[in-house]
């Protein structure tokens, strides 16, 4: 706990940037008929019925102190999908970093094997020294920034109904867009004295 509240303390460094990472599911929902036009007066309504078309994944990259987000739509959740993900990290995102530190939950694809799995060992070796990763306690998930960042993404582009995962990668680019623009950060307060305040009864005695 300490560990990762100890980064977001630190002052911005582009040669080691702190990155927060998580993914979020994603029903894919389409209409049973065509919505009630707008009038005077009157939004557009739709239907109460709604037809399933499916689930996606969404992985989320925060970089706080920059106030820069990227989204990505992936079919699944696997252990490939993510060493993809932290070798975009390596390679496009932040290509003249010397190591990036990478927050992130325990969930069991968040680990260096993962990279084994999708590359050979050269380029898994290569990206794993570039990468350094910072998990959350466990039960501690909220701990990451990133969570923060998906509950806003949550609110403002994806409670309505999506039917594609084209549709979806649209909205996310628009929303993301004018986030990135907006240099949007997370207001955080919770510093490590106050852990050793507020959460002293998960500290040894």
């Amino acid at each position: 706990m300490e560990d990762v509240l100890d980064l977001y303390a630190e002052p911005y460094n582009p040669r080691i940037p702190v990155v927060c990472f998580d993914e979020r599911p994603y029903q894919l929902i389409g209409e049973t008929q065509l919505p009630l036009p707008m009038e005077a007066g009157q939004p557009l309504r739709y239907d109460f019925e709604y037809k399933r078309q499916g689930t996606c994944n969404l992985f989320v990259l925060l970089q706080p102190l920059q106030g820069w987000r990227h989204v990505v739509v992936t079919e699944r959740r696997t252990q490939p999908d993510f060493a993809y993900r932290m070798k975009e990290l390596v390679d496009v995102h932040f290509a003249t970093a010397d190591k990036i530190r990478v927050v992130l939950d325990n969930l069991n694809i968040h680990t260096p094997a993962a990279l084994y799995q999708a590359f050979d060992a050269v380029e898994a070796r290569r990206l794993v020294c570039r990468l350094e990763f910072h998990h959350t306690p466990k039960h501690g998930s909220w701990l990451n920034m990133v969570e923060a960042e998906i509950a806003v993404l949550s609110r403002q582009c994806l409670e309505r109904r999506i039917p594609e995962s084209d549709n979806l990668v649209c909205a996310l680019g628009v929303w993301e867009t004018a986030r990135n623009e907006q240099k949007a950060t997370v207001n955080w307060q919770f510093k490590t004295t106050d852990a050793r305040i507020k959460l002293k009864r998960l500290y040894p005695s």
